[in-house]
């Protein structure tokens, strides 16, 4: 990971704003500066790949469905979340 630090490090950047849930915002800004510089590069990683040519969307959001619910998020648990 750190070879990747380094090269976003150099990359040119640029901020955006985005819309997260309650949780996650509070999430970020408890994390320390290295955690935020690494939640930056795996959201600009996945930005980058939901976006490229021939990448779909689609694809990449049941990726983190698969994911999501490796690690025990059901129906259930997000709408609780929702819910909030």
């Amino acid at each position: 990971m750190v070879w990747l630090e380094a090269k976003i490090t150099s990359m040119k950047t640029e901020t955006i704003s985005i819309e997260v849930d309650s949780a996650a915002a509070s999430a970020y800004r408890a994390a320390s500066e290295e955690d935020r510089r690494k939640l930056d590069l795996l959201l600009s990683l996945r930005i980058t790949e939901a976006t490229a040519p021939g990448a779909s969307l689609e694809n990449v959001m049941r990726e983190i469905s698969r994911n999501a619910q490796a690690r025990g998020m059901t129906t259930v648990v997000l709408q609780s979340i929702l819910d909030e």
